[in-house]
C-alpha cells in the first residue's frame, strides 16, 4: 500500500507539473463522492439487472446491464485484477466500450495500439492529469491481463450516436459530479460557452447507472465543426497536417494507427492537449508532434468537434 501511495504522489506531482494549461472542462476532477446508497435497488430500460448505487460505483464489480450485448468478458474487464490499483476497465470504459467522460472510447481500436498505450503508462511515457488510474493499473496488470482487455473491447464495434456534437453560443449551467461527469445545475441558467466543450449525458439518470445505452452530447462554440474540418482535410495553411497522411482516407485508422471518427471531443482535444505539453510521449507520438506544435487550443476544440461530427 505505501508503494501504492508513493506511486500516486510521483504522479501527482509529476502530472501536476504539466498541468499549468490544462483547462478544467477538459481534465475535470472527481469530487469525493461520499456514501453511496447500498439500499435502494436501480435498474435500466430494458434491463432485467438490479443494483444499488454502491454497487454501480464498484470498481470491482461495475454493473452489466446487458449481457447479451457483448461478447463475455475477460476477467480482468469484468472484476478487475490485482487490488487495490487493478481495476475493472468497464467501470470507467463501459463493458461497451464506449466510455464515460472519465476515460476513453475504446472498442474498435486495433488491439496492439491498446496494448501499446498500456505499456505507454507503465513506463511513463504518459503522465497526463487524468492518467493517474490507468498508470497504476498498468504497473500490477498481467501481460495476459492486458492482452484479453485489448482484445475484447478491439472486437466491439462503437455504438452509432453514442457520442454527439452541437455547435452552440450559449448551453446549460451544470457541475461536476460522479465519474467527472458535468450534469446540469440544479438551480438553472445558461452562460456562454466560450471556447470550452462541455460534455453533458443524453440522460442524467441512465449516465449515473452507467447504463451504455444512453451517451453524451458534446457542445462546442458556433462554426467549430467547419474550422475543424479545414484543419483536418487541408492543415489549414501549414497550421498542421491532413490527417488522412497518417489515419487514413477516410479517418478509420490504417493498422496500429487508431481510428480518430466519432469518438468524444474532449478524449481528442486531451490526446492533442496532451501530446503538445509532453504528457504524453514516445516513439509513435513523435510522428505528432510536428501536427500539435502550432495548434491553438482553439484549433484543437475545432478539430474534436469535427472528427467527433463524423461517422465511423
Amino acid at each position: 500500500m505505501k508503494i501504492l501511495a508513493g506511486l500516486f504522489l510521483i504522479v501527482g506531482l509529476s502530472a501536476a507539473a504539466l498541468a499549468a494549461d490544462n483547462p478544467e472542462w477538459a481534465y475535470p476532477v472527481t469530487p469525493p463522492l461520499g456514501a453511496l446508497d447500498n439500499v435502494v435497488m436501480k435498474t435500466a430500460p430494458g434491463s432485467t439487472k438490479q443494483y444499488t448505487q454502491a454497487q454501480i460505483e464498484d470498481s470491482f464489480n461495475p454493473p452489466d446491464w446487458f449481457p447479451d450485448d457483448h461478447p463475455p468478458m475477460p476477467e480482468i474487464v469484468a472484476h478487475g485484477g490485482q487490488r487495490p490499483a487493478g481495476r475493472a476497465c468497464a467501470q470507467c470504459h463501459l463493458t461497451s466500450g464506449d466510455g464515460h467522460p472519465e476515460s476513453a472510447g475504446l472498442s474498435g481500436l486495433p488491439a496492439a495500439y491498446i496494448v501499446r498505450q498500456m505499456a505507454a503508462f507503465k513506463n511513463g511515457e504518459r503522465i497526463a492529469g487524468r492518467a493517474g488510474v490507468m498508470i497504476a493499473m498498468a504497473k500490477v496488470l498481467s501481460d495476459d491481463e492486458v492482452k484479453a482487455a485489448a482484445t475484447y473491447f478491439s472486437g466491439l464495434t462503437p455504438t452509432p450516436g453514442y457520442n454527439k456534437v452541437i455547435e452552440t453560443e450559449t448551453v446549460a449551467k451544470s457541475y461536476i459530479g460522479a465519474g467527472g461527469m458535468r450534469f446540469i445545475a440544479p438551480d438553472g441558467g445558461a452562460e456562454p460557452i466560450g471556447e470550452r466543450i462541455i460534455v453533458l449525458p443524453q440522460n442524467a439518470t441512465e449516465a449515473q447507472l452507467r447504463d451504455p445505452h444512453f451517451g453524451f452530447i458534446d457542445y462546442v462554440p458556433p462554426g467549430s465543426i467547419a474550422k475543424g474540418e479545414a484543419l483536418a482535410t487541408t492543415g489549414g495553411d501549414g497550421t498542421t497536417m491532413r490527417c488522412a497522411i497518417c489515419h487514413g482516407p477516410n479517418l478509420t485508422g490504417l493498422g496500429e494507427v487508431p481510428s480518430i471518427v466519432g469518438r468524444a471531443g474532449t478524449s481528442i482535444f486531451r490526446q492533442l492537449n496532451d501530446m503538445q505539453s509532453g504528457a504524453r510521449k514516445g516513439p509513435w507520438v513523435e510522428l505528432m508532434k510536428g501536427v500539435v506544435a502550432k495548434l491553438t487550443q482553439s484549433d484543437m476544440i475545432a478539430l474534436a468537434a469535427y472528427l467527433e461530427s463524423r461517422n465511423p
